[in-house]
Formats: C-alpha cells, structure tokens, sequence
C-alpha cells in the first residue's frame, strides 16, 4: 500500500506541474516599442492619421490557449501626435477627447475567442472620455521568443478594430470629421526579469528560447 500511496502522489505533483507549466505567463507592455494609431475621414479628402505613445500595462498569455489571456492597457492622451500642434490641442481639448479632465484612455479584455494559429478576436471594455463601451480587437501574434538585446521573452502582436466616437460623446463637427474610427495597433510585451540572464556581447545576437 506505502508503495502505491508513493506513486499516486508523484502522479499528482506531476499533474501539477503540468498544470503549472500550462499557466499564463504576466508580461509588461513595452511603452517604447508599442503604439496606437488611428485613421478617421477627413471631410472625404483623406484620412487623417494619428497616434498615442506611451502605453502601460500588463498581459496574461497562453499561446497554447488564448482563451485564458487578459489585457489590460492604459493609454495616456497626452502623447498624441497628429502633425501639428494647433489640431493637436483641438483634439485634446474637450470638444474631442478632453484629456484635461480624462487624461488616459484605458482598455480592459473581457474574452478572448481563438481563431486560425496564431490570430484571435479580443473583446474589451474602452473607458475614454468618461465613457465605456466594448470594442473587438483583430489580433495576430507576430513572434514570441527572447529578445536578442534583452534576453527577455517578449511577444509582438498586430491587432486593428473600428470604435463610433459619437458612441464616447464626441459628436461634434459630423461633416467634417467622420465618426468611424479605424484602429491600428503595435505592441511588444516582456516576461518579468526574475529569471532572465543579464545580456553580454556575446549573447546579445543569440535567438534561443529562454529556459
């Protein structure tokens, strides 16, 4: 009986560990090498680009199941760059985004549905402007190894979507300014440093995975 009791016991931390392995790994957005950039209808001559730096925040991810991932983002408004800097300030100013009274946009996942290898469809509530409403990210995962500088394991996404701002309050110049918001999305995410080895010279070009 002490023999079987034994072997039931390592089955079970075997499990465990498993189980353990199998977890979602935590990695911190980079906010140097992730971006957010928008399109919106310029009076139908163009569409008029801009983009948010600066991105914080933290990500839950499985690649062998993105059901269990989580995201969650902040956004400072502050960071926008749209060309020119008397337009910039119109959009920060409360006629649009109104980043004096809500300085960060922030976006939190609520689900996460897989699709082909390597892609899924990110649901999430968008709090902007004193507003939530739930916005659907189509996102590609564009590599997962270490980092040849940093020796961290890093994951790079591409992900796009569309938002109404009318849907956030911002409703004002309709025949200038189109109400479709079209997203596009860079980011670059790092596992922790707790066991990742300082990088050297002669590390620093390797492209191995990290135990």
């Amino acid at each position: 009986m002490p023999r079987l009791l034994r072997a039931a016991t390592a089955l079970l931390l075997v499990g465990a560990a498993g189980l353990a392995q199998a977890a979602p790994e935590t990695y911190q957005l980079d906010p140097v090498h992730t971006r957010v950039a928008f399109r919106i209808d310029h009076a139908g001559f163009s569409k008029a680009i801009g983009t948010f730096s600066g991105a914080t925040g933290e990500l839950r991810f499985d690649p062998d199941d993105w059901s269990t991932a989580t995201l969650d983002v902040t956004i400072p408004l502050a960071t926008l760059d749209i060309g020119d800097d008397r337009w910039r300030d119109k959009v920060l100013d409360p006629t649009f985004l109104d980043a004096g009274a809500q300085p960060s946009a922030r976006f939190v996942s609520t689900r996460v549905e897989p699709g082909e290898a390597g892609k899924a469809r990110v649901f999430g509530q968008l709090a902007l402007r004193g507003v939530s409403r739930e916005v659907a990210l189509d996102v590609q995962l564009n590599a997962l190894k270490r980092h040849p500088l940093t020796l961290r394991r890093t994951a790079g996404f591409s992900a796009s979507g569309t938002l109404r701002r009318s849907e956030f309050g911002m409703d004002a110049w309709r025949r200038l300014v189109g109400d479709e918001v079209e997203l596009m999305i860079e980011v670059e995410a790092q596992r922790g440093r707790d066991q990742t080895p300082t990088p050297t010279p002669e590390t620093a070009d390797a492209d191995q995975e990290p135990r």
